[in-house]
């Protein structure tokens, strides 16, 4: 929010500053404070699918709505460290990487004892989000971010999201029509509003699959608009750089100054007085 306002307060533009960055923020915070905070955090260790909502919030929207707010204005005092920091951190900030950790980690913390083991143990849990916060930032990092040292460019974001996406979206379709419970904790867990653990993990399974889908179309159409933008802000540039150098190009026709106005002005009178006295010269006597 302070740099907001100080870069709003020391652009020349509202560009990079805009107001809905700032409801972009606001948004990502109001997910985090839904998915940490909220009744779904209490009911999740009760309902599945409240549980899967919960993981999506921190996987995908959290991050969405967080990057998406900011700027290559608002990073600029840190941007040179943020560049840094991805060499240095080698294959981790390679979009390979993130691919590979977004679909390993869902399916990792999907096994049932695994799973079993977050729903029973504080610490477990805690670990889980962290890893589910921390994947999403970096996947989502590599396609929304104003500022890294990797630029996917024509079909590698499509490719990058097809990827992931259609990986973790099976694993949502397996949950969904998986015919037994897979999750021990919410087998014997308590019935709330009258779903069965199948059914709870069907509408779990349901949810990670549609939203994977849905946000993924959303991505690329975002991504499509703003390469579209960005192609067309390239051709203005190259249009006035190719101006300027052909304006530099063009030869400058020599304008005299006002005392050589008046020398070459001088000079024509007296060419023209010596023409006239060579016309008079030349002329038959009567």
């Amino acid at each position: 929010m302070w740099r907001f306002r100080q870069a709003r307060r020391d652009a020349r533009t509202t560009r990079g500053v805009e107001l809905w960055r700032l409801g972009s923020w606001l948004l990502g915070l109001t997910a985090m404070a839904a998915a940490l905070i909220s009744p779904i955090d209490t009911l999740a260790d009760q309902v599945f699918f409240l549980h899967m909502i919960q993981h999506v919030l921190l996987l995908d929207l959290v991050p969405i709505f967080l990057i998406l707010a900011l700027s290559k204005v608002l990073l600029r005092p840190v941007a040179r460290t943020v560049l840094e920091l991805e060499r240095g951190l080698g294959v981790i900030a390679h979009p390979a990487f993130a691919v590979v950790a977004y679909a390993g980690l869902m399916m990792f913390w999907h096994v049932p004892a695994l799973y079993d083991a977050a729903l029973r143990h504080d610490t477990v849990h805690v670990l889980e989000h962290v890893t589910f916060a921390s994947i999403g930032g970096l996947y989502w990092w590599h396609l929304l971010s104003p500022v890294r040292s990797r630029e996917m460019t024509g079909f590698s974001p499509v490719i990058y999201m097809l990827s992931t996406k259609f990986l973790v979206g099976i694993l949502g379709v397996g949950i969904t029509f998986a015919r037994k419970p897979l999750y021990a904790f919410y087998e014997q867990g308590e019935r709330v509003w009258g779903l069965s653990p199948l059914e709870d993990q069907a509408l779990a399974g349901a949810i990670m699959a549609l939203e994977q889908s849905i946000v993924m179309g959303i991505a690329l159409a975002f991504l499509f608009v703003r390469a579209l933008s960005e192609s067309e802000r390239q051709n203005a540039r190259e249009d006035a750089e190719a101006d300027r150098l052909a304006a530099q190009a063009r030869p400058v026709r020599d304008v005299p100054v006002a005392g050589d106005r008046d020398v070459t002005l001088d000079r024509d009178v007296r060419a023209e007085a010596d023409v006239t006295v060579d016309g008079e010269s030349l002329a038959p006597e009567q």
